[in-house]
């Protein structure tokens, strides 16, 4: 009985996190375009960078999976420390684009970043790295 009420807790407990994350308001930002240019290597992503630049802080605040669900899988994460990471997502072509794509300089990303609860602490449109 112990087995059968613990599973049942974690099912809704499960059930009760995902219910929590939608998508966010994007604005005018083409979502499809954003999750077909994976690395900014087909320039679709740039085309929105004014739109984003608008509304880049209406995202403070959301939590990670949000983030996944609006914009995908982020092209690079990096744990700062134990209590920071960062979402990149390449508005330019990154070297991670293959041959033909080796870039001179760093490439234009919007950095998201995430405190030690996943939410969203600032939003960055930078070429510099964290």
């Amino acid at each position: 009985m112990n087995k059968f009420l613990l599973s049942i807790l974690t099912l809704c407990f499960i059930l009760l996190f995902s219910a929590c994350s939608s998508k966010l308001d994007a604005g005018k930002i083409n979502l499809e375009n954003w999750k077909n240019d994976r690395y900014g290597c087909k320039g679709l992503r740039i085309q929105d960078l004014e739109e984003l630049q608008k509304i880049k802080n209406t995202f403070l605040e959301a939590n990670n999976q949000e983030l996944i669900l609006t914009f995908g899988r982020p092209d690079r994460v990096e744990l700062l420390d134990k209590s920071q990471s960062f979402f990149f997502y390449f508005l330019e072509p990154s070297d991670d684009c293959g041959e033909g794509h080796k870039t001179e300089k760093e490439p234009l990303k919007v950095l998201f970043r995430l405190n030690a609860i996943n939410k969203v602490s600032e939003v960055t449109i930078t070429t510099l790295n964290p």
